[in-house]
């Protein structure tokens, strides 16, 4: 009985980190079928988990709130930024084409909740030279190991509301 037990446990974790290493190869290979998957399964489960407390004080998730370019609709975004000055620093592992980013360039602003506080912000897409020295040293590692080469500076502009500058 232990034997069978012991093989389903190593066959578990022998699926997790195949699953592990098949995202890892697609992240970095930026593979557009496999990036596509990992945004599919992303749009369905993980970011309405992150919505739930994002951009609440003390929650790791902004949101970034935007207008399609086409549609005219509204959406909101669960994202991970980084302060850096005034700004905001946000990865871009599937590159400056998703969606959002679109969106957000297209309309040349968004609006931005993060802690509690709302702000306007204005985009600008920026190389790993210029945005590495930023983020901390396991989040460094984490884009390397995931190749991110793009990553988005949200300007801030007047507050929209919510609190100061």
């Amino acid at each position: 009985m232990w034997g069978w037990i012991l093989w389903t446990l190593l066959g578990v974790v022998a699926l997790l980190l195949a699953g592990v290493l098949a995202i890892v190869v697609v992240m970095r290979s930026k593979n557009p079928r496999g990036l596509g998957m990992v945004r599919r399964f992303n749009r369905r489960f993980t970011n309405r988990q992150a919505m739930r407390h994002a951009g609440e004080a003390g929650s790791e998730y902004a949101v970034v709130r935007h207008v399609g370019r086409r549609s005219g609709a509204p959406y909101a975004t669960p994202i991970g930024t980084y302060p850096v000055g005034d700004d905001f620093l946000v990865f871009l592992p599937y590159g400056a084409d998703a969606d959002w980013v679109r969106n957000i360039r297209a309309a040349g602003t968004a609006e931005l909740m993060t802690d509690g506080r709302v702000h306007q912000v204005t985009p600008r897409v920026v190389d790993a030279a210029e945005a590495l020295p930023h983020l901390p040293a396991g989040d460094r590692r984490i884009a390397r190991l995931f190749r991110v080469t793009d990553f988005l500076v949200l300007e801030r502009a007047a507050v929209a509301s919510g609190g100061a500058r």
